[in-house]
């Protein structure tokens, strides 16, 4: 990771500096671009930018109120309309943001799962910013390092960074002290987790599992996340490695669990689980489980009443504990009709202003922003169990920024369903992974 770090820290000072020698000329120019603006208040005549945003319940009653509201006072000459639209499948894509784009009438600012950037950007969908970010006085280093390298696809920046999350262990100190197992040691290591995991497994009547310890795939811990734990690497010098030996032997490990404890009966736990509506963890019933910072908001409305806690997802042995994050970002789609104050929106909702709003906000939860210097104003590392996640985060992992990135996502879930039931062993489905991405990376070419 080090060697990575000082080759991205390299490409971003030369991008920074053929940005300052030849001014805007690299992206979108500002100074050219349709309807200059007249200082801080956008265009010089009112504008209506479309902004499509994917989630429904509060969240446009709440983005209004906290965000959009005090944008426009400081913008009075431009007007934002929100508009919901679903996004489709486990990608987070939006058909209908597509079809709109290739139709010539896009919306002027679209709330955008941040992976899909290099995809999309491949395809020429996404508006260029960099000539924009170059005279905002916005920097790389404002956000977190690989949050940032995700916006940004053949040295030109296509959006900003805005939310983010990542992933550790929960675990269950009320299981683990009635199995024998000291409570306030959870698992550092896959070895200790195995060891620690099959005590807690425990069957009832018929045969079917009254409390499980661990579930490798479950809730967050699908392949993508198994491999970066077990020391594998996604993509190596600019190639798409999803076949590398330790990603091999995560798929390995995971297929193995399936056979030990049966991945019928551990499916069958898994349904029983779902048809409650709730996260299999607050049951009480699993002993370990891997999933995200925004869990910690479910506290508030079942109150578990066992003894739990957060710790990084174990490694193992010889390997240091990693994450990884996701999250969003604000994107120009190509053909915006009003490209320069959709800058102006994008720039105020995701830059500090507006992450600080909108983090202020009373429901804001155990949400992180992916403004390291945000975080560390609202002091959310005040609260021990986001602590665990924040501290996590200036060396998360991001997944590949690669015109295939949805490919390959789709891929990871299709071998590793295959793979838990023994339909393939895992060197012969991760090498086919590869040929797969080639293939399609191929056809771009």
């Amino acid at each position: 990771m080090k060697v990575k770090a000082k080759i991205r820290l390299i490409t971003a000072f030369v991008l920074v500096c053929s940005l300052i020698a030849a001014g805007c000329s690299s992206g979108s120019n500002p100074t050219t671009a349709e309807g200059n603006t007249d200082g801080e208040g956008g265009s010089n005549s009112q504008v209506t930018i479309d902004f499509w945003f994917p989630w429904g319940g509060d969240f446009q009653k709440e983005f209004k109120a906290n965000v959009i509201d005090e944008f426009e006072k400081k913008h009075p000459n431009i007007k934002v309309k929100m508009t919901f639209v679903e996004t489709t499948g486990n990608t987070q894509a939006s058909d209908k943001l597509l079809t709109a784009i290739a139709g010539g009438n896009p919306p002027d600012v679209a709330l955008f799962d941040r992976f899909l950037i290099g995809s999309w950007a491949a395809k020429g969908s996404l508006t260029d910013l960099t000539g924009y970010v170059q005279t905002s006085g916005i920097n790389s280093s404002d956000y977190y390092e690989g949050l940032w390298w995700e916006v940004v696809y053949e040295d030109k920046v296509y959006a900003l960074p805005w939310g983010t999350d990542n992933r550790a262990m929960y675990y269950n100190k009320t299981l683990m002290k009635e199995a024998g197992i000291d409570p306030e040691k959870p698992p550092a290591t896959i070895e200790e987790l195995d060891a620690m995991a099959a005590k807690i497994f425990k069957k009832g009547s018929g045969g079917k599992y009254d409390q499980i310890g661990f579930i490798p795939w479950m809730n967050q811990g699908f392949l993508y996340t198994q491999g970066w734990n077990w020391g594998g690497q996604w993509e190596k010098d600019g190639e798409l490695t999803p076949n590398d030996p330790q990603i091999v032997k995560a798929l390995e490990w995971m297929a193995w669990y399936a056979k030990t404890y049966d991945v019928e009966t551990l499916t069958s736990f898994s349904n029983a689980m779902g048809q409650t509506g709730m996260n299999p963890f607050w049951s009480g019933k699993v002993g370990f489980v891997y999933d995200g910072n925004w869990i910690l908001n479910d506290l508030s409305k079942y109150k578990p009443k066992f003894e739990w806690g957060v710790a990084p997802m174990p490694a193992p042995a010889g390997i240091d504990p990693v994450t990884w994050a996701g999250g969003w970002s604000y994107v120009t789609p190509k053909g915006a009709k009003h490209e320069k104050e959709a800058w102006e929106f994008i720039k105020f909702v995701a830059h500090k202003e507006g992450t600080l709003l909108w983090a202020k906000r009373p429901t804001a939860g155990n949400d992180i922003t992916a403004m390291p210097a945000v975080n560390e104003e609202l002091k959310l590392a005040d609260n021990p169990n986001l602590k665990v996640f924040l501290d996590l985060m200036p060396k998360a992992y991001t997944r590949p920024v690669t015109p295939v990135g949805a490919f390959l996502w789709n891929e990871t879930f299709r071998v590793q369903d295959l793979a838990i039931n023994g339909k393939g062993s895992a060197q012969e489905l991760l090498d086919q992974v590869k040929k797969n991405v080639d293939a399609e990376l191929a056809k771009m070419k």
